[in-house]
C-alpha cells in the first residue's frame, strides 16, 4: 500500500514539472553552449565566422566610405623623336635631307591620388608629376575628368600638391601615422598599372621606420626616403599617390613603392609628413607659386667642413644667369649658413631647399654666408620658378 501511494505521489511530481518546463522561456542550447566555451577559453566554428564577418564588414565600409576621395593622375604629353637624315634624290650634287621625328602623343593614366578638400586639392607622389613641360588630369570615381590646372611640388619629399577646379568633393580624413602600430589593418586603393581602377587590396602593417629609393616606371624619377611604411597590403606601379587606409578609414600614409626583388612588399610616405607640406603650403597663403634661389649647391655637414677648415652650410657649385641669387650678388664657392635667421644643415626641415620653400614669392629673405673666411649678410628677394 505504501509503494502503491509512493509511486502515485512520484508520477503527479513529474507531470506538475513537464507542465512547468513548457511554461518557462525556451533556451538555445546551442547557443548556450557556445557562450560557455567561449567563456572557458575555446574557439569554435561559429565564433571564427563573426569574427570573419566582422573584419569583412570593417573593410567594406572603409572602402565604401573612401573610394569617391581617390583619384586617377593621368598624363597628357606630346613627345617627337630625333628623325634621320635621307639621300636626297632631286638635288643633282647628292647630298642629304632632314626628315623630322614622329610625334607622338601619349595620353595615359600613370598614377593614383586623393582628395584632401572639398575645392579641389588633391594629393600624390612627386615622382607621378615629375615631368614639368606635361600636362596632367584627374579622373574620379564617379569617372568625371578634370584637367590639373596647378601643382606643387615637394622639394624633399615626394609628395605634390595637385589643383583642379571642382567644388562639392569629398575629402579623405587625415589620420596620426605617430600612432600607426605593426599588425594593425591596412587597406591601399589605386590604380595599378595606370590601368585598374578603384583597385582595392587589404594587409597588415608589416614594418616602420624604413628607407627607400622610389621612382616611376613611367617617368623615370626616383626619390630617397627615410622613415617609411611597410606594408604587405598588394601595391603595384600605378598606385603610387594613392592613400594607405586604417582601419577608420583615415590615410595613414601615401603609396609611394615597391620592393622589386620581394612579394607583398610595399612602402607608404607617413601622413604626418602630408600634414607638413599642408601646413608649408597653408603658411604661403596656399600658392601654387614655388620661390626659388637660383643656386646649385652641396650641403657640407658639420664634420666635413671641420676636415676641410671650412663652416657648416650649403655650399655653391653654381649659379643659374639671372636668377635671385646672381641678383644679389651670391657667388660660387660661398657656402650659405644662416637663410631667414635659420642655420643651414643637413637634412630636414633645415635643408635649404625646404627652407626656401617655406617662404613666399617676391619675399625678401636676410642670407648669412661665408666668402674667404669673411662673414656677409646680404639681401634676396626671392622669385617664382618657372
Amino acid at each position: 500500500m505504501k509503494r502503491l501511494i509512493f509511486l502515485i505521489a512520484f508520477t503527479i511530481l513529474v507531470l506538475s514539472v513537464g507542465q512547468t518546463y513548457h511554461l518557462l522561456p525556451q533556451i538555445n542550447l546551442e547557443q548556450y553552449f557556445n557562450k560557455t566555451t567561449t567563456k572557458v577559453g575555446g574557439l569554435t566554428g561559429k565564433i571564427e565566422k563573426q569574427n570573419v564577418v566582422y573584419e569583412e564588414s570593417v573593410v567594406t565600409k572603409v572602402i565604401e566610405e573612401s573610394l569617391p576621395s581617390v583619384v586617377t593622375v593621368g598624363i597628357v604629353k606630346t613627345t617627337q623623336n630625333s628623325g634621320f637624315l635621307q639621300i636626297d634624290p632631286f638635288n643633282p650634287f647628292g647630298g642629304f635631307k632632314q626628315i623630322p621625328g614622329q610625334k607622338t602623343k601619349i595620353d595615359q593614366n600613370i598614377g593614383s591620388g586623393f582628395i584632401i578638400s572639398s575645392d579641389g586639392l588633391i594629393i600624390t607622389n612627386k615622382h607621378v608629376v615629375s615631368d614639368i613641360e606635361a600636362g596632367y588630369k584627374i579622373l574620379t570615381n564617379d569617372e568625371k575628368k578634370y584637367e590639373v590646372e596647378k601643382i606643387y611640388r615637394d622639394p624633399l619629399n615626394d609628395l605634390a600638391i595637385l589643383k583642379i577646379n571642382a567644388s562639392g568633393l569629398k575629402a579623405l580624413p587625415l589620420g596620426d601615422s605617430s600612432a600607426v602600430k605593426l599588425g594593425q589593418i591596412a587597406i591601399a586603393i589605386g590604380t595599378p598599372l595606370g590601368e585598374f581602377t578603384n583597385t582595392v587590396t587589404t594587409g597588415i602593417i608589416s614594418g616602420l621606420g624604413r628607407g627607400i629609393t622610389a621612382g616611376s616606371p613611367f617617368e623615370g624619377a626616383v626619390e630617397k626616403l627615410d622613415n617609411v611604411i611597410q606594408t604587405d597590403a598588394a601595391i603595384s606601379p600605378g598606385n603610387s599617390g594613392g592613400p594607405l587606409l586604417n582601419s577608420k578609414g583615415q590615410v595613414v600614409g601615401v603609396n609611394a613603392a615597391i620592393a622589386q626583388d620581394g612579394q607583398n612588399i610595399g612602402f607608404a610616405i607617413p601622413v604626418n609628413v602630408v600634414k607638413d607640406l599642408i601646413d608649408s603650403f597653408n603658411k604661403r597663403g596656399g600658392s601654387f607659386d614655388i620661390p626659388y634661389l637660383g643656386i646649385r649647391y652641396q650641403i657640407l655637414d658639420l664634420k666635413t667642413a671641420i676636415a676641410n677648415e671650412l663652416v657648416e652650410g650649403a655650399y655653391v657649385q653654381s649659379i643659374v644667369e639671372g636668377s635671385p641669387a646672381e641678383k644679389a650678388g651670391i657667388k660660387e664657392e660661398d657656402i650659405i649658413t644662416e637663410f631667414g635667421g635659420v642655420k643651414v644643415k643637413s637634412g630636414g626641415k633645415e635643408e635649404l631647399n625646404i627652407l626656401i620653400s617655406e617662404h613666399k614669392v617676391g619675399e625678401t629673405v636676410k642670407v648669412k654666408l661665408w666668402r674667404n673666411g669673411e662673414v656677409k649678410e646680404i639681401n634676396v628677394t626671392l622669385e617664382a620658378y618657372k
